[in-house]
């Protein structure tokens, strides 16, 4: 079966909290690369359109929240005293901030790109299911994680609501 495959490069911020020994306490960046693979559900049409989507409408609302929503957010703990800071100082930026339930890893943050894909696909009515969300933190680290595997894993962590909904939010506050 064909599968499909898009790339988007952000650039974001995050601060781990439970790992006080490291270096990931210290709010950080990393420029990242997201990489998704899609599925189709059903057969496609060779012989006539030989697609079963246009990529234009595949990846138009992935890139649009990835561009607009995602590239330089800042991923911080819903435990995080910052957004204390966030709401009292500067609340024109709480829009930005990616607030997950636990320390926002790579881990965390390809299990909220898989929903949130899997959101905007459901959402389109498009033929295709999330497959597949690899991010590249570093050009030496990389996190996979399948729609399969998480499925297979029976896992109810939620990075936040946020996540599972349609539409360009990335927190819940």
């Amino acid at each position: 079966m064909i599968q499909l495959q898009f790339s988007r490069r952000y650039s974001m911020a995050h601060r781990l909290l439970h790992d006080a020994a490291s270096k990931c306490l210290t709010p950080h960046g990393h420029n990242e690369i997201v990489t998704v693979t899609l599925r189709p559900k059903a057969a496609m049409d060779f012989g006539a359109s030989n697609m079963a989507a246009p990529f234009a409408e595949l990846k138009r609302r992935w890139h649009a929240w990835i561009d607009e929503a995602v590239d330089h957010a800042f991923q911080v703990n819903a435990d995080d005293p910052l957004i204390g800071f966030f709401r009292a100082h500067e609340p024109q930026q709480l829009p930005r901030l990616m607030v997950m339930h636990g320390d926002p890893t790579t881990e965390a943050l390809a299990i909220a790109f898989l929903l949130k894909l899997s959101a905007f696909l459901a959402d389109d009515g498009l033929p295709f299911e999330a497959k597949e969300v690899a991010i590249e933190e570093t050009p030496t680290n990389r996190v996979v994680i399948t729609a399969d595997d998480w499925a297979a894993s029976g896992a109810t962590w939620r990075p936040g609501g946020w996540a599972t909904r349609p539409d360009m939010s990335i927190n819940d506050l």
